[in-house]
């Protein structure tokens, strides 16, 4: 098996057809998590146990599961029974799940091998995998598969790291606001974030029961749409006809990058072109703005009571101020001390309000408001999907700058909006940047339930665009 161009859907077909052992196939996988210790990307690998669970597979396993003894990653905020569950924060890093989270256990019931917990961004309140509070390397920070000086992107960044250094082809995240997308368009692998709803949210540390869901990751998008099936249900996505796709493109979304993100995204809509996708350049007014009144109104205020319930659930007797005590990493601790526990947000004037009034208005108001303008901006003008750059950089050095609220809001500018809208994304890994020769991405936003539809035009997309070579 060539294990650096292996894709989950390949694994699992090697190993139904008997040309591979699981156990084979999870010992090269933490044979490699080991190599990349420097990456940080992972808080707790399981080896006993997934090489125990890949030789139960060998011996009496089910060999028509879909994922049948294929190793996988699983984020640190999503419960794997007797595995520690940190959300990345010192406060959890004791807390031992008895049971899997309802996504884990679709997984691990189709035949998944769980090597082990990645590491991601505190609490999952950022976009650079910038965390001090765990490392197995020397230096802190989830490290860029492409360029360990680099940022891996969050929160899901551990699991980005690993798909990207191919040390596993499948795991899952969890996305607020772009957490599945942006690690994924920084590392070269493909994530969808689904329609909120979708997934269940049981057993997954939270910040927004409005805005968070679990997310599927892999090297490719046919490989999402396995782990898709596998936790949603459903037929097998095919991919879609390509002269049947109609695509938009919103101006306001193509600002802020890169020489190398423009030029590769340029590039990459003359593909689509060339392959018979109908692109029409669209307007979506009022966007930015809408989600402003959307975006950290939400996640902020619901921060609090919503990590309230599920530390009740963990049942660790913590409070959110005892462990906001414990939290490691300077831009979260402030944003925990600064805003969600006095429950206040920044006013134009940098003053600090209620945030209650705000909070309100965000839900009973702007994300309708919202909603509605994706819902015309996609009736209108008949689209299957909006495409855009799913960040507008490369990645960028990984250092506490690399977690300032300025790259925060640069890094999420693509992502964000269809977040707050609760619509399905999927990342697709496009080209290795002229100069940087880093990973860049294109998203693909479409209307709420769309997700199969969204799955099978990044399908064919895939054939397009092919894999990105591998970081060497």
């Amino acid at each position: 098996m060539d294990f650096d161009q292996l894709t989950l859907s390949q694994a699992a077909a090697d190993l139904r057809a008997g040309k591979v052992t699981s156990t084979a196939h999870t010992t090269e996988a933490l044979v490699r998590a080991k190599a990349n210790a420097d990456l940080n990307a992972f808080v707790t690998l399981d080896e006993a146990g997934a090489l125990n669970a890949a030789a139960a597979y060998d011996a009496t396993g089910d060999k028509m599961k879909p994922l049948g003894g294929v190793p996988i990653v699983i984020k640190d905020n999503i419960e794997v029974a007797g595995l520690p569950c940190s959300a990345g924060t010192p406060a959890l890093k004791n807390y031992i799940p008895r049971a899997d989270a309802p996504v884990v256990a679709k997984l691990r019931a189709a035949g998944a091998i769980i090597i082990g917990k990645t590491s991601m961004h505190e609490l999952a309140f950022g976009i650079s995998g910038y965390n001090t509070a765990f490392k197995t390397g020397a230096e802190f920070g989830v490290r860029n598969a492409y360029d360990r000086s680099l940022i891996a992107g969050g929160s899901s960044s551990g699991t980005g790291a690993a798909l990207g250094a191919r040390i596993v082809a499948g795991g899952l995240g969890t996305d607020t606001g772009g957490s599945v997308r942006v690690p994924a368009a920084l590392n070269g692998c493909a994530s969808l974030r689904p329609t909120v709803g979708r997934y269940p949210q049981e057993g997954i540390a939270p910040i927004s029961h409005t805005r968070d869901t679990a997310g599927p990751m892999a090297a490719t998008v046919r490989d999402v749409a396995l782990l898709d099936r596998v936790i949603a249900g459903g037929d097998e996505v095919t991919p879609a006809d390509l002269q049947q796709v109609r695509i938009g493109i919103v101006k306001a979304m193509l600002t802020n990058l890169d020489a190398d993100t423009d030029a590769a995204f340029q590039a990459a809509v003359a593909k689509l072109k060339a392959q018979g996708v109908t692109v029409v350049e669209i307007e979506m007014p009022q966007l930015a703005e809408l989600n402003v009144q959307v975006s950290f109104p939400v996640a902020l205020y619901e921060a609090y009571d919503d990590l309230v319930t599920y530390l009740a659930h963990t049942g660790t007797g913590l409070s959110v101020e005892a462990l906001a005590l414990e939290i490691s990493s300077a831009d979260v601790k402030g944003t925990y001390d600064g805003l969600v526990i006095p429950r206040k947000l920044p006013a134009p004037d940098g003053t600090l309000v209620d945030a209650k009034p705000i909070y309100d208005a965000a839900i009973t108001i702007a994300r309708p408001a919202l909603q509605a303008l994706y819902g015309k901006t996609f009736a209108d003008h008949r689209l299957d999907a909006i495409a855009f750059p799913t960040t507008p950089r490369v990645a960028i050095p990984s250092n506490p700058e690399s977690s300032t609220p300025e790259n925060f809001g640069l890094f999420i500018q693509n992502t964000d909006p269809g977040s707050n809208a609760g619509i399905p994304g999927v990342q697709i890994p496009i080209a290795l940047g002229a100069k940087s020769k880093l990973p860049i991405g294109l998203e693909l936003d479409g209307p709420a339930g769309s997700d199969r539809r969204l799955l099978a035009i990044g399908m064919a997309l895939d054939a397009v665009f092919g894999r990105l070579p591998w970081p060497r």
